[in-house]
């Protein structure tokens, strides 16, 4: 062989070395891309989980909360209305009859107007306001969370089903993710009623 046929397989030999070397650099760099994707979307449901035991756990507590109040509210209600319904079924009986009747209702009385002072009906609304402040802020971060998991999603699933990632994606087993969509009651926001 001559010294120019000992070069071109010299040059052939770095050439197909370069593509080669190319190819496996490429190859690492289209894993480790998927592999950063595939960790983005496992974090974004992560954080669709916690979002959605934040609404489980807030709900309870504060539905508690807002009904502790009406519950308290309703009582005192409830003890004004059967006073007053005793002092009316005591006006026909005699003056110490009546008068404990009419001493019971003052006293329930009071304590309705302790509790308008303590508790106004605008701090009650507060609270139900709060309640649906907290609920909608909840349903806003869930609905975020959702968006940020489909989009790691869709970025995840169209680089594993793009030529030529999708041959490392096929080697490695990086499988399509599916994107969120809330079916299930489950997962729906919740409704309250009071």
């Amino acid at each position: 062989m001559s010294s120019s046929g000992n070069l071109i397989l010299l040059g052939l030999g770095c050439a197909v070395c370069l593509v080669v070397v190319l190819l496996i650099v490429w190859g690492l760099s289209a894993y480790n891309k998927l592999v950063r994707q595939r960790n983005q979307v496992d974090a974004a449901w992560a954080q669709i989980d916690v979002q959605l035991k934040r609404r489980y756990d807030l709900i309870p507590n504060l539905v508690e909360t807002v009904k502790g109040y009406a519950a308290h509210e309703r009582g005192t209600l409830d003890a004004v209305v059967q006073a007053r319904n005793t002092a009316v079924m005591a006006a026909g009986q005699g003056p110490a009859a009546r008068a404990q009747a009419e001493n019971a209702l003052t006293q329930t009385l009071g304590r309705l107007f302790a509790l308008a002072e303590a508790y106004p009906n605008l701090k009650a609304n507060e609270n139900f306001l709060g309640l649906q402040g907290e609920l909608s802020g909840t349903e806003d971060k869930i609905a975020y969370a959702r968006q940020f998991y489909n989009s790691a999603v869709q970025t995840y699933n169209t680089s594993t089903q793009s030529i030529p990632t999708n041959l490392v994606a096929g080697i490695g087993g990086f499988r399509p993710r599916d994107l969120f969509q809330a079916i299930g009651d489950e997962r729906g926001p919740v409704q309250v009623r009071f």
